[in-house]
This record gives structure tokens, sequence and C-alpha cells, in this order.
């Protein structure tokens, strides 16, 4: 398939540039994959869309303050820089903008005396750095959490660029499916029955790196740590067994659960497609790895009933994604009925609920 397929038109006014109050206002479009049948509906009301024995499987993973201000050693020149993944107590991958970042280029950190060294030079603007000393407990003072380019507003309020129930921190970006849960939506989920199940996806490069090439399985995916403990694979594969519907909130959380899928099933998730089995009787397995699962059209779902998802970008992977669970020509006809309906988009926009 090529990239072209998965465009669309989107003005800019359809992106939303500010969080709903409260979280759980947002719109919720309700898209039976099966029959591409639409219904408009209020976030909320997913308590009224979900039954007793489904299982919601969030990812907990919580956004660092990664984008850092910095200036050249040698000529005081800016540089910007956007914390990606730590590879060791002082090493991280990172995005930099500014001019000439090269090798052994050395960088200082305004009001403070840390220094960084460039180790490596990847392809485009990812580097290694290695900061002169552990940097996680001073990200706070250092820096600050990096909103989508996109996102043209400033947030008042840095936590609404969280989800309510983030806990480990490692992300560059937030899983924004699950901005839209608040406290007491969980609670009255979980009192109907609804089982809430936890997985983590620390996100990085790709949710910042545009689609290049024109044949989209020309396309590579960056690696991103993920875990699933033993306690939710346990929950999510009993439920699972009883008929319960296991629900992905969110993209990373999907790529999470059908990388446990693949793994159960004997496979490793850079070659699903060679993995024909699907293990009925223990759906997903535990595991701590990293994974560069790429789901795209022609993708054997291992794992998900359900998605509940923001709209993307145009020629996003994640739209690829959603149109390997729904069908593209399905998706694409749903985001067009989503702007004659004045629909948000994006990170802060409103929400599908595909099943």
């Amino acid at each position: 398939m090529q990239l072209s397929d998965f465009d669309y038109d989107l003005p800019q006014h359809f992106i939303a540039q500010e969080p709903l109050e409260p979280r759980d206002a947002a719109r919720l479009m309700v898209l039976n994959r099966q029959t591409g049948a639409i219904e408009h509906r209020i976030f909320r009301e997913l308590t009224d869309l979900l039954r007793p024995g489904d299982v919601l499987v969030m990812n907990d993973t919580r956004v660092i303050h990664a984008r850092l201000k910095a200036t050249r050693a040698t000529t005081g020149g800016a540089v910007e820089v956007l914390l990606l993944r730590r590879v060791s107590e002082t090493a991280w991958d990172v995005i930099v903008g500014g001019k000439r970042i090269r090798r052994d280029t050395v960088l200082h950190f305004p009001g403070s005396s840390i220094q960084a060294v460039v180790l490596e030079e990847y392809e485009g603007a990812e580097r290694r750095l290695e900061f002169s000393q552990p940097v996680n407990d001073l990200l706070h003072d250092l820096g600050e959490v990096p909103l989508p380019p996109y996102i043209h507003t400033r947030l008042q309020d840095k936590e609404r660029y969280q989800t309510v129930y983030s806990r480990q921190e490692g992300s560059a970006a937030a899983p924004t499916a699950g901005l839209h849960f608040t406290p007491e939506l969980l609670v009255a989920l979980r009192d109907k029955g609804v089982h809430l199940a936890y997985c983590t996806l620390h996100i990085g490069l790709d949710t910042f790196a545009p689609v290049k090439v024109e044949r989209i399985t020309d396309h590579h995916i960056h690696s991103e740590r993920a875990r699933l403990d033993d306690f939710n694979a346990r929950l999510i594969n009993e439920a699972k067994l009883a008929g319960g519907r296991i629900i992905a909130v969110g993209t990373t959380s999907a790529r999470t659960l059908e990388t446990a899928g693949i793994l159960s099933a004997g496979g490793v998730p850079a070659r699903p497609d060679e993995i024909s089995g699907i293990c009925a009787w223990r759906p997903v397995i535990a595991f701590e790895r990293d994974t560069d699962l790429y789901i795209y059209p022609g993708y054997q779902w291992r794992v998900l009933d359900g998605i509940i998802t923001n709209f993307h970008l145009p020629k996003s992977t994640l739209l690829m994604m959603l149109s390997a669970f729904a069908g593209r020509e399905t998706m694409l006809n749903a985001y067009e009925i989503a702007k004659q309906h004045h629909y948000r988009f994006f990170s802060f926009g409103d929400a599908m609920f595909i099943a």
C-alpha cells in the first residue's frame, strides 16, 4: 500500500489547541467496524457502551520534562534538546534543534553546571548525548513538558497533558486517548464490572517522526520500551477466556498488547506476519522488552476486540494501525463524518471507540 492511501484533508481549525474541561466532556464517535455504523456520544457515556467482564487496558506511562534549553559551549548558539530515551545512567537518545550539532559538540544547560557531549549522530536530528551527571531527578527544574508541534496555545495546567492514572515516568509524549478519563469515570466503570488493567509503553521517536517513504512497508518503526506485568497479563487472559472484550485505551496500549500476543504465540514483535498462531488459552504473556511492532493493513490481530483512540494525523502510522483494525475505507469515511460534525482532532481533541 502507498502512503497516499492514508492521506486526508484537514484544515487547521479542526486541530484542538486546548483540552476540554472536564476531561470526560469530549465527544465520542462510536464506530462499528463490522458494519461501519456510527453513533455520536459523549466520552463519559462509555459506561453505557462497555459490558461487565470487559477489560480496559491503559498505558500508565508519565510524560517527563523532556524539552531542555541548551547552548553550544563554543559559540553560545541556542539549542533545544528533546529527551527520547535513557540508555544508561547518564546517556540519552535525543532529538536536537540547532545548527551543526555534530559528534563531540559540547552543550551547556543554563542555570545549572550540567553539560553534555554528543556521542553519536544518527539519522536526521537524532543524537546520543552523554551528560556530565544523571539528570533524571533534575528534569523538573531543567526542562518542561513537551507538547506536540501542532499545539500553539500555552498549556496553563501541565497535568492536563498527563493521564490521571500516569505512574511510570519515561515518555516524551502522552498516550492521549487516556486524557479523557477522570477518576470518577474509572470508578463508575469499575462499579459496573469493567476490569481496569495497565501496561507501560514509553513513547519516543515515532510520535514525532513522519513517514517519508511512499511504500508503507519500507517504513521502519523505532523501538520503544514496553511492559506488561504478570498480574495484568493474568487479568487479561482470564477475562478473555470468560468472554470479555479486551479494549486498548490508545494505540500504545494496542501495540503493547499485540506484542504480548505475538510473544505468547512464540514469535518476536519485529516479524508478526510470520506467526500464524493465536494461543487461545493464553492470549498474552507478561514481558518487558523493546518493541518495534509496526501494524498496518493485513496485520493479523491476536488480542484486541476494541480500541479507544483520538483522531490522528494524515499519513501517520497510527492511522495505518486503525485502518488495519477497522478497514482503511471505513476509517477514512469516519474521519470525513467527524469533520462534517465538527469533531476536534489530535492530542487535545475528541475520541473514537472502535469495536
